[in-house]
């Protein structure tokens, strides 16, 4: 494996994305999110591109947080415009990709692991890995995002005590408060992964990018506006070729082929 703080490797339709720094745990320090957010802009950018899978280097930790001793080093005014600007930026980026997301969580997603699986579509853990906020242990609280998604994405009371204690969860745990979306065996972890990545890749990638887009406005809407909304999307899908080669190949009994058009 190379020196490169972030891999991009491309097969086919799916984007497999590394976070390679295995002797810090991955964690993640500005360099390493900076070069995030190049990797992530270029499987964006590859039409080829269906899925973005989302993973840490090792069997130890997916990302096991920030980079302690730079945070120790940074007063309030000069991490707020350096580190948070960025890390905001980039988390804000996978999080409204057109393409689908998954974390495969290899391991330890602890802090700012946990705030990066928060921005992702799909998250599917090894059944040994624990995930948790334990910035309040530090002095701090989740400040890339985590204070304000966990509380939108599981129970409100669930997701204080968590803030609150800084408690580690099992991938067991987590998969009952619907913070991800399986625990499986670490041996079958990334089988697992492309084998979901690879069965999204086969639908329409321009439906799946407005399905998104829908998904994430509505989200913010009181349910009238929000239903408004879908209801618009869903007529603009039905002008799409994919849409009526998909409602064509059913009816022949076949399996459509989507050319995103």
């Amino acid at each position: 494996m190379t020196d490169a703080a972030v891999l991009l490797r491309v097969d086919g339709p799916i984007a497999i994305i590394t976070i390679n720094r295995p002797q810090t745990l991955n964690a993640l320090d500005l360099p390493t999110i900076d070069d995030l957010e190049q990797r992530f802009g270029e499987a964006e950018r590859d039409p080829a591109v269906r899925v973005i899978v989302i993973t840490g280097a090792g069997d130890r930790a997916f990302v096991a947080g920030g980079d302690i001793a730079d945070l120790r080093s940074r007063r309030g005014l000069q991490h707020y415009q350096e580190f948070a600007e960025v890390i905001h930026r980039v988390f804000r980026r996978i999080e409204t990709s057109d393409k689908v997301t998954i974390a495969a969580v290899n391991g330890w997603a602890l802090g700012g692991g946990t705030e990066l699986l928060l921005c992702t579509d799909i998250r599917i853990a090894a059944d040994s890995a624990k995930l948790g906020l334990p910035e309040i242990t530090l002095g701090l609280f989740p400040g890339a995002g985590g204070s304000q998604r966990l509380m939108r994405q599981i129970a409100p009371c669930k997701a204080r005590e968590l803030m609150f204690t800084g408690d580690r969860i099992s991938a067991q745990e987590a998969l009952s408060l619907g913070l991800i979306n399986k625990a499986v065996p670490a041996a079958t972890l990334m089988d697992e992964v492309l084998a979901l990545a690879r069965r999204i890749a086969e639908k329409s990638p321009l439906v799946l990018r407005i399905l998104k887009r829908t998904l994430l406005a509505g989200g913010d809407m009181p349910l009238p506006g929000a239903l408004a909304h879908e209801q618009a999307m869903i007529g603009l899908v039905l002008d799409t070729e994919d849409a009526h080669e998909g409602c064509g190949a059913f009816l022949e009994k076949r399996k459509p082929v989507f050319r995103g058009l």
